[in-house]
Formats: C-alpha cells, sequence, structure tokens
C-alpha cells in the first residue's frame, strides 16, 4: 500500500462561496461603470464645454429614448426572442400622432394614439410569433419594413408639422433645473423594469424561458403568453420614444428613428445580457445607456460625423458580442 495521497485531476470546486462585495467589484456592470468614469473623464478633457450643466442635460437626448426600448428589449433578449421593428414602430406611431393632430384631435388625444400604435404592433409582432411559433427576427424584420413603409405611403416626401406646444413638453420639457422630462421617465422606466425582472414571479418565468424552454413549458409556465405580453411591452416602450421623438424634432418624416434598432440592441448587449437569452440585469441595461450617450456625445463634440458614429456603433456590438466568446476559446485551450 503506497503512503501517496490520492491525487484529483477533476474539476476543483470551491470550498466556499464569493461574498456579494467581492461578486460586484468583478461584475460586468462594474466594468461598465469604470468604462463611464474613463470616458466621462477623456470628455472632459476633449471639449471645454462638455463639464457645462447645460450640456450634460443635451447628452441625455443621445439615449433616454433608445433605453426606454432596451429596458423592454432586455426582458425580450432574456427570453431568447428579440424584435427589430423598434424603429419602424417609432415611424409609424409618429405618422399615426401626426394624422390625429390633423384631424383636430387635441394633445392627451394624440398621446393615447402613440402609446395605441405601439401597442398594436407590438400585439402583431407578438401573435405571429407566440401564436404561429414563427422566428422573431424574421418576423420583425419583415414587419421593420411593413411599418415603416406604411409610413412613406402616408407621407411620401412630406413630412407632418405644426404640433401643439402642449406636446413639446415630453421631448423638450424640464422637470427640475437640468433635468429633462425624457430623463425622469428614462429613470421612472428603469425601476419599473428592474422590479418587474428582479423581484417578481414575471421575472424568473422569463430568465426559466431562456435557459431552457421545454423545461419552463413542463414547468407549467405559459411560454407563449409570457412571450406575448413581453412583445407587447417592446411595442409600448416604442410608442413612448415615439411620444418623446416627436415632441423632440417638433415634426414627423418617414426616415424618424431609422437605425433604431441597432443602437437598442447595442445597448442591451453592452450592458450584459446575452444574446443567446437567459441572463443580464437591468443595472447594467442602465450603465450601458449612459456609456452610449457619452460616446456618442463626444464624438458629437468632436465633430465625428454622424456615419463614422454608425460604423463605431456597429464595431462596437460586434466586439462586445465576440469577445466573451474569444476569450472563453482561449481559456479552454
Amino acid at each position: 500500500m503506497s503512503d501517496t495521497a490520492p491525487t484529483h485531476t477533476g474539476r476543483q470546486i470551491p470550498d466556499r462561496l464569493q461574498s456579494p462585495l467581492s461578486r460586484a467589484l468583478k461584475s460586468w456592470e462594474a466594468l461598465l461603470l469604470v468604462v463611464a468614469v474613463a470616458i466621462f473623464i477623456v470628455n472632459s478633457f476633449a471639449s471645454p464645454y462638455f463639464l457645462d450643466p447645460w450640456s450634460l442635460s443635451d447628452a441625455t437626448f443621445n439615449f433616454t429614448e433608445k433605453a426606454m426600448i432596451a429596458f423592454a428589449m432586455a426582458l425580450l433578449i432574456i427570453s431568447g426572442e428579440i424584435d427589430l421593428s423598434v424603429g419602424a414602430i417609432i415611424a409609424l406611431a409618429s405618422t399615426t400622432i401626426g394624422l390625429a393632430m390633423h384631424a383636430g384631435a387635441g394633445m392627451p388625444v394624440l398621446v393615447i394614439t402613440g402609446l395605441a400604435t405601439g401597442l398594436a404592433c407590438g400585439a402583431f409582432n407578438g401573435l405571429l410569433v407566440a401564436r404561429f411559433a414563427l422566428p422573431s427576427i424574421v418576423v420583425t424584420i419583415g414587419t421593420m419594413s411593413l411599418f415603416r413603409g406604411i409610413s412613406y405611403i402616408v407621407l411620401g416626401d412630406g413630412a407632418f408639422t405644426g404640433y401643439p406646444s402642449g406636446l413639446a413638453w415630453f421631448g423638450q420639457g424640464y422637470v427640475f433645473w437640468v433635468i429633462t422630462v425624457e430623463l425622469v421617465i428614462f429613470a421612472l422606466l428603469a425601476i419599473i423594469f428592474g422590479v418587474l425582472l428582479h423581484r417578481t414571479n414575471f421575472g424568473r418565468t422569463v430568465y426559466a424561458i431562456g435557459n431552457n424552454v421545454t423545461a419552463a413549458r413542463f414547468s407549467g409556465i405559459k411560454v407563449e403568453r409570457v412571450k406575448f405580453i413581453l412583445f407587447l411591452l417592446t411595442g409600448l416602450t416604442s410608442g413612448i420614444a415615439a411620444i418623446c421623438l416627436t415632441s423632440r424634432l417638433g415634426s414627423t418624416r418617414p426616415s424618424i428613428a431609422a437605425g433604431f434598432e441597432l443602437e437598442v440592441v447595442t445597448i442591451v448587449v453592452l450592458g450584459g445580457i446575452s444574446i443567446l437569452g437567459g441572463s443580464g440585469s437591468i443595472p447594467g441595461v442602465v450603465i450601458a445607456a449612459f456609456v452610449m450617450g457619452l460616446v456618442t456625445f463626444g464624438l458629437g463634440l468632436l465633430n465625428v460625423p454622424g456615419i463614422v458614429m454608425s460604423i463605431i456603433m456597429g464595431v462596437l456590438l460586434i466586439g462586445v458580442i465576440a469577445l466573451p466568446r474569444l476569450w472563453a476559446m482561449t481559456r479552454r485551450r
């Protein structure tokens, strides 16, 4: 009999869990926060106008409307689905708001029209995906063309202008000093979706569906109903964003919010939401929204052309998706 102790070559199991503080410091959200602070410092040196309170207030317009949709999109991607028609929903909702204005509707009816259009578009997407089991990426690419095409048919090369002054409050109003109405709506939606995802049974069902849809179905979760509700939420937040964007611009063109879907998905993925579903958090999306806003505002102060910003956003999206996989492949070798 040998005195040599047996050698264990299997996976090492830790004898204690990490503390909550240690997990928080090593989280993706903590890394994003460091990146946000670094970008803030770089921007403050890049332009003497950056630290002006009103400049910082203007910077929030770069992300608030997109982030409103990103909260609902985060839940949708965690469940394993995606909606690429959000920019087109904004265009159609803004067009119906313009039609209602020309029909003589007052401000409350204009707001209801924008929200109802967003909900209807979300219901249409949700019906096709949840009821007929069609792939969401294919469905929403199709409805992206459908919704924006309707706006082009209605408006052609023209535009709706002359919105009532009451509507301007949503996109141009301030609640206190430099705190905009849009920023307050963004904060309220962050709290609502944070509680919904992290503190309710509905949020746990979203994670369960994203991790294993078959197991979730056998556990008694009504998968189709949950997915339909998630598409409704995406449509509703797109309607809210349409009201704010129409109010801020004061006009509606069929090309409004073109490319929003790319930036919304970039915010969600940058925030740590797995593009394959099943994981992610709302705090990560909030920090990612600020990072995106700081990057685009800083590039704007440096007079970087819009097309270059689009290229940077595309590279950022690919990098955020590819780097964790490359890192995992490197560690396995």
